[in-house]
């Protein structure tokens, strides 16, 4: 009798560890949550640089923690540089990226992309105290351009209409410098820079509308991580919904 005694207390204690066994593995289990790694760029004001103090900030980096706060995700935001987020979104290293990045159709041969969470372009910028109001304002005027940019591009095909004579520069610090010392009465820009000068004092307004360019998107590498680009695209509609997105565009971009 002692010894079935003695047997069916070792049982139930043996069956009450495998329960308490059982239930911790069950927790850690359910606690544990991925953390999604996204790579980004260096320096692309104002959607990814160091700001004075040094902190890592911009618009891109701002939609991201709102989305993944507004999803419940956690994330490691890698600052890799544009080229090598590619290469490590592609290789699989990180789960995906966000970086100013274009959404082109060459590019979604390779990455599956969010829906678009900026669309950017050029704008035309004058000084601060110009009275010019519009390009038929800039009639018969001398424009300043950056190199092989977008908006080198749209100047010259409004050159001949406009009667402009174009001013060419490496820099946008140069190209904004002509304007502020009257060797050109304007600049074309892309949008988000230019808005962002102007938050910072570069001296210049933006006159007439954007003139629409190239979409962003959040990018993952193409029939991978699908979770995580379906919850940015509900994150972003959300963000974007209450008022969170808008509220991020402005404390980076001004019209002047």
């Amino acid at each position: 009798m002692k010894k079935f005694i003695c047997a069916a207390l070792a049982l139930a204690m043996a069956f009450s560890m495998a329960a308490c066994s059982s239930s911790e593995t069950t927790e850690t289990t359910t606690t544990e949550e991925k953390t999604y790694k996204i790579a980004t760029d260096t320096t692309f004001a104002p959607f990814e640089f160091t700001d004075a103090s040094g902190n890592f900030v911009g618009i891109d980096v701002d939609i991201l923690a709102a989305v993944a706060e507004d999803q419940g995700f956690k994330y490691d935001l890698q600052p890799l540089g544009f080229d090598a987020s590619l290469t490590a979104t592609q290789s699989g290293e990180v789960d995906g990226m966000i970086a100013g990045m274009s959404i082109t159709e060459a590019r979604k041969e390779t990455y599956d992309f969010s829906t678009p969470y900026y669309d950017s372009g050029v704008v035309v910028a004058v000084k601060g105290d110009s009275a010019i109001a519009d390009l038929e304002g800039l009639k018969g005027a001398t424009v300043a351009v950056k190199t092989g940019t977008e908006g080198a591009t749209y100047a010259e095909s409004i050159k001949d209409a406009y009667e402009l004579t174009l001013n060419y520069y490496d820099d946008s610090a140069f190209m904004y410098e002509a304007v502020k010392t009257g060797d050109a009465a304007a600049c074309v820009e892309d949008y988000p820079v230019m808005g962002y000068g102007i938050s910072q004092g570069n001296g210049l307004k933006m006159v007439g509308d954007m003139v629409q360019g190239s979409s962003y998107g959040f990018a993952v590498l193409k029939g991978n991580n699908a979770e995580l680009l379906s919850m940015f695209n509900a994150g972003l509609e959300n963000i974007i919904a209450n008022g969170k997105y808008q509220e991020i565009l402005d404390t980076y971009i001004s019209r002047g």
